[in-house]
């Protein structure tokens, strides 16, 4: 495979007489990901299949009685995690999955069978052509160091982020509650997919933010961590072997 140069780091303002530079975030994939937990499968399926319209792509095993359906949304994979065991039920900081659709010619918001708030748009309405996920937040300044240092978006409005090509808006909500737990019902996290997890993961532990699982491979196809953001989100970054072209070891 191609050699693949890194992005440009910068110089931050760390509040000290001198500047912070910020390594790089290299992606793997332009596309942010989309991580959900479900009760009925059956009721899910028919929602994303049927209801939004999207392609079912595939499924995986990823362990603890958990079976991810993948869907196909503009690049992006909405995952539906269907677990057998019972899922908490449990806050969560996002808010609405916007998906663009050729299909729409207006605006509607839809929900899935757990709650999640789905808006399908016209493609290229308040310039989303992939997905925006809306989140809130308690913690605005932070907020946008985690995505612009920690992630690597650039920030298009206020709180407003673009990841590759998808974007993330956050809303300040004062009395926005952090998740105490990824397993469960509802949205429960987002994927941010890399060349390097390792690498990616102890970057955002240098820049003080949570680590949350530290990198573990799973088989040769992935090897996946999770951080927290500052409210208690979940991010989950993915380095998948049939993004970098390369398989994982085994460990």
């Amino acid at each position: 495979m191609e050699k693949r140069s890194l992005p440009p780091g910068r110089f931050v303002d760390s509040g000290s007489t001198q500047s912070s530079y910020v390594e790089p975030v290299e992606l793997a994939k332009r596309q942010l990901d989309v991580g959900t937990m479900v009760r009925d499968w059956d009721a899910a399926e028919l929602f994303w299949r049927e209801e939004i319209g999207i392609e079912y792509e595939k499924f995986e095993k990823i362990g603890g009685g958990v079976r991810q359906h993948r869907f196909g949304a503009n690049g992006t994979v909405v995952k539906v995690n269907h677990s057998r065991n019972q899922l908490a039920i449990d806050p969560t900081i996002h808010r609405r999955l916007r998906i663009a659709s050729d299909g729409v010619d207006e605006p509607a918001i839809v929900h899935d069978p757990e709650g999640v708030a789905v808006e399908l748009v016209p493609r290229g309405f308040d310039d989303v052509t992939g997905v925006e996920i809306i989140n809130a937040t308690a913690t605005s300044s932070e907020i946008s160091r985690f995505w612009v240092d920690g992630v690597g978006a650039e920030e298009v409005g206020f709180n407003r982020f673009l990841v590759g090509d998808s974007l993330v808006r956050c809303i300040h909500i004062a009395e926005t509650i952090a998740p105490t737990v990824r397993s469960a019902a509802g949205f429960r996290y987002l994927t941010v997919q890399v060349m390097d997890v390792d690498r990616e993961y102890a970057r955002l532990l240098e820049l003080g933010f949570t680590g949350e699982r530290p990198p573990v491979s799973l088989g040769t196809t992935a090897r996946i961590s999770f951080v927290r953001d500052p409210d208690g989100g979940y991010l989950e970054v993915s380095q998948r072997a049939e993004f970098t072209g390369d398989s994982i070891p085994e460990e």
